[in-house]
């Protein structure tokens, strides 16, 4: 297993994770369940943790893919500039559930508006996440670039 395939393998995890804590935390404030939000925040503490595996397996990756051919160099310090975003946005949103998680056990009087900062922290990682998901596909699947759809035509007109 090389650098670009561990990279692989963890970065879908932080992402992935983010999207159900999101889920979880919403479906916590409907059926207003405590349980469901602390569970919740955990899913955002795993995300955080797991952010820093795949933010720093990254490097290896772009060493193992950026002399082949049809590697962009700007697709690549496209997704690194998302990438990095949704690292900081990530590890703030686990500290933040961190905080929120010992809110509750102190009986801390404003944990409600906490909740509501971390939900609103939550909606912009997951906004984030969907370029560095794109962005990092985009360097080796032509298919889903912008100019896919252009090449195609002109493949057509061949």
């Amino acid at each position: 297993m090389n650098n670009a395939h561990f990279h692989l393998v963890v970065n879908h995890l932080p992402m992935v994770g983010v999207l159900i804590g999101l889920l979880v935390l919403i479906t916590g404030f409907l059926l207003k369940k405590t349980e469901v939000k602390q569970t919740a925040l955990g899913i955002f503490i795993f995300s955080g943790i797991a952010s820093i595996f795949a933010f720093y397996t990254g490097e290896g990756a772009e060493e193992v893919v950026e002399n082949m051919t049809g590697i962009s160099e700007t697709l690549i310090h496209t997704h690194e500039e998302y990438a990095e975003s949704f690292f900081t946005i990530t590890l703030i949103l686990a500290g933040l559930s961190l905080i929120g998680l010992l809110a509750k056990f102190i009986h801390f009087k404003y944990t409600h508006y906490l909740m509501l900062l971390i939900l609103i922290v939550a909606i912009s990682d997951i906004i984030i996440a969907k370029y560095v998901g794109t962005s990092g596909g985009e360097i080796r699947h032509t298919e889903i670039r912008g100019n896919a759809q252009m090449i195609l035509l002109e493949k057509d007109d061949d």
